[in-house]
């Protein structure tokens, strides 16, 4: 399913990258509006059998349903991550259900709730040796409630919950220990294969670290056959446009967020703008 021109494809990452530099700056105003809940609050939302939107409108969280208990991805931060846990909640589901979070990198807005959602919920927090060093580290861009050290993950470690399993990859470059993780959705019972990159934006600098983003990304494009992007800023992935096409979804009609060719092309603007960069980069350091 092709929802947008290549066009408008690379005018969305664009302006997502754009996005998501505003959104760190120091601007009182950015920060104001990106971290206020109200403002930030959208209503939770299945998107697969097993999966769920509880999330804000600049940054995600999601919540994988087992036989065995809940997966979050990424746990907001501040009071955003009421956001979360209001979602779950209403969406008939327990906190108390949740087993483990898996934090995609340590960034404020990814990892800054996770302190609280083992300290309140009891749930185990994993993420790469990298991040947990990283977060032992001054704050990038604002400060959060840094966790306590659960588990490690390793690159092709998996992680098994009841019938649920999830692969994971390291994937550096936003951060030296991005976390990316590939697990299995199911649309009426049929399986789709999903992937959540873990660190997309290009909001850093130096050519090691370009080198590290260009190679994951050269890697995720060999796996060829991923089905779903699920992504941690909804920008990265339609989200919301998405969504809105499958709550007028008809028998027999295609899951909107199931589109392989979408995620292909992603990756290619993704690599795109990431080798433009290193050209900057690389002139810079002369």
């Amino acid at each position: 399913m092709t929802i947008r021109s290549k066009k408008d494809i690379l005018s969305n990452i664009c302006l997502l990258f754009a996005g998501l530099l505003l959104s760190i700056s120091v601007s009182a105003q950015e920060l104001s509006e990106n971290d206020d809940p109200e403002f930030q609050r959208v209503a939770p939302f299945q998107v697969f059998d097993n999966l769920y939107y509880v999330g804000a409108k600049w940054v995600s969280a999601w919540v994988l349903e087992t036989d065995q208990g809940l997966i979050v991805f990424d746990s907001l931060y501040g009071d955003l991550t009421d956001i979360m846990i209001d979602g779950i909640r209403e969406l008939g589901m327990d906190p108390n259900d949740i087993r483990y979070v898996v934090v995609s990198h340590a960034h404020y807005d990814h990892i800054g709730g996770a302190r609280r959602l083992q300290q309140e919920f009891g749930a185990v927090v994993l993420m790469t040796e990298e991040d947990w060093q990283m977060i032992e580290e001054p704050a990038v861009f604002q400060e959060y409630d840094k966790p306590i050290r659960h588990l490690t993950v390793t690159d092709s470690g998996t992680l098994n919950l009841g019938r649920t399993s999830l692969r994971f990859f390291k994937t550096p470059g936003h951060t030296t220990g991005v976390l990316s993780t590939r697990f299995t959705v199911y649309d009426n019972g049929f399986p789709h294969t999903a992937f959540m990159f873990g660190g997309v934006g290009l909001n850093f600098s130096g050519v090691e670290r370009m080198d590290m983003y260009i190679n994951s990304v050269k890697r995720l494009m060999t796996m060829g056959d991923v089905e779903v992007n699920i992504p941690n800023h909804p920008g990265s992935g339609e989200i919301f446009e998405r969504y809105e096409i499958l709550k007028d979804r008809q028998d027999g009609e295609p899951h909107p967020y199931v589109d392989p060719e979408r995620f292909t092309a992603w990756l290619d603007q993704l690599l795109l703008a990431a080798e433009a960069k290193m050209i900057e980069e690389k002139a810079a350091s002369k």
